[in-house]
C-alpha cells in the first residue's frame, strides 16, 4: 500500500521538483473579474515547462527513484502532457522513458514526446487497453511506472501548484482545479486544506466526462464509457483509487461545463488575456466565467492547468 497523500508530502515534493518545474505567475484581469462576477486569480500552468502542471507529479515521481533502478527506465501512459513531463524529467534524471499514447492524441503532443527521446507506444482507446500495454512493457523492462494521476508522489507534485498560488495569494474564499483521474485537485486541495480549513474547494469536469461528479454523488467509484470531450486531459472514465479519497474528504462540488462553454473560454482567454489555454487547461475557467460558482464566492484560485494546443484545433475553435 502507497502511503497517504499529506501536506508534508506536498512541501517536500515543493523542494525536489525546485531543479526543473516552473514557479509559474499568477494573473488577474479586471473585465474578467466584471465578467465572472469574482475575484479571479489565474494560476498560469499553460506557462509551465512542458506547458502543463504535470511536470510537477513527473518529476517528484521520477526524482524519488532509487538510483540503482533509474537504468531501468521508466513508463507511463497518457494522452499528451504526461507523456511530455515523463520524456522531460527522465531526460533530466538521465534515464529513458516509453509513453503509451493513443494513436488520435494531439500531433504536437506526440512531437514533443518524442523530442524528448521518450519512446512512444501508441495505442486505440477504443478496443485497446493502455495499462494493459504499460504491465506488458514494465515486465519486459523491469521499469518504474509513474502513472499520470494516480500515486502519492504524483498527486504531492501536482499540489504544489496550489502551495505557489496560496503564497502569492493567502487570502482565498476558494480553489477550483480541472478533473481528469484527481491528480491534481487531490494534491492542490490537501495542501490548501492544511494552509486554511475554511478555504473551499471545487473541482470542474466536462459534462461529457463527468466521471467524479457521478462517483462523488454515488459514494463510490462510478466508471464512464470513453469520454468524448474536446478536453483531451480529461478523458480519464473513472477517479483514482488513491485520489478519489482526498477529494471526497475535500470537495464541495464538481461543476460541469458544456463543450461550448469551453470553446468559448479558450477563446476569451486569448483575446482578453492572452493566455493560450488549451481545453483541458480551460475548464475550470469556464465555470467560473459561466457562472456556476456558488454565489456567496467572492475570490476564487482557478488553476490553468495547460496550454498545449496544435493550431489546427485552436482555430476551429
Amino acid at each position: 500500500m502507497q502511503p497517504d497523500l499529506s501536506a508534508v508530502m506536498v512541501r517536500d515534493a515543493d523542494v525536489r521538483i525546485r531543479p526543473l518545474a516552473r514557479h509559474t505567475p499568477v494573473f488577474t484581469s479586471t473585465s474578467i473579474n466584471r465578467a465572472a462576477g469574482v475575484e479571479v486569480h489565474f494560476k498560469c500552468e499553460n506557462l509551465q515547462r512542458g506547458g502543463a502542471f504535470k511536470i510537477r507529479g513527473a518529476s517528484n515521481l521520477i526524482f524519488s527513484i532509487p538510483e540503482e533502478d533509474l537504468p531501468r527506465g521508466v513508463v507511463a501512459f497518457s494522452s499528451g502532457n504526461h507523456a511530455q513531463a515523463v520524456a522531460i524529467a527522465a531526460e533530466r534524471a538521465g534515464t529513458k522513458a516509453t509513453i503509451v499514447m493513443p494513436v488520435d492524441a494531439p500531433r504536437g503532443k506526440l512531437d514533443a514526446t518524442r523530442n524528448h527521446g521518450a519512446r512512444v507506444v501508441t495505442y486505440d482507446r477504443k478496443t485497446e487497453s493502455r495499462e494493459a500495454i504499460a504491465d506488458r512493457i514494465l515486465k519486459e523492462t523491469g521499469a518504474t511506472l509513474v502513472p499520470p494521476f494516480d500515486h502519492p508522489l504524483v498527486m504531492a507534485g501536482q499540489g504544489t501548484a496550489a502551495l505557489e498560488l496560496l503564497q502569492v495569494i493567502p487570502q482565498l474564499d476558494a480553489l477550483i482545479a480541472p478533473i481528469g483521474g484527481g491528480g491534481l485537485l487531490a494534491g492542490c486541495a490537501t495542501i490548501a486544506k492544511a494552509l486554511d480549513p475554511e478555504i473551499r474547494i471545487f473541482g470542474a469536469e466536462p459534462e461529457r466526462a463527468n466521471d467524479t461528479f457521478l462517483s462523488l454523488q454515488a459514494g463510490r467509484r462510478v466508471e464512464i464509457p470513453q469520454p468524448d470531450t474536446i478536453a483531451d486531459g480529461l478523458r480519464a472514465p473513472q477517479p483514482g483509487a488513491f485520489t478519489f479519497p482526498v477529494l471526497q474528504r475535500h470537495v464541495e462540488k464538481v461543476l460541469l461545463v458544456s463543450e461550448q462553454e469551453i470553446r468559448e473560454t479558450v477563446k476569451f482567454l486569448l483575446m482578453r488575456m492572452k493566455l493560450l489555454v488549451e481545453p483541458s487547461g480551460a475548464v475550470a475557467a469556464a465555470a467560473v466565467l459561466h457562472h456556476k460558482l456558488p454565489k456567496n464566492v467572492r475570490s476564487i484560485g482557478v488553476i490553468l492547468s495547460g496550454g498545449n494546443l496544435d493550431f489546427e484545433d485552436l482555430a476551429r475553435y
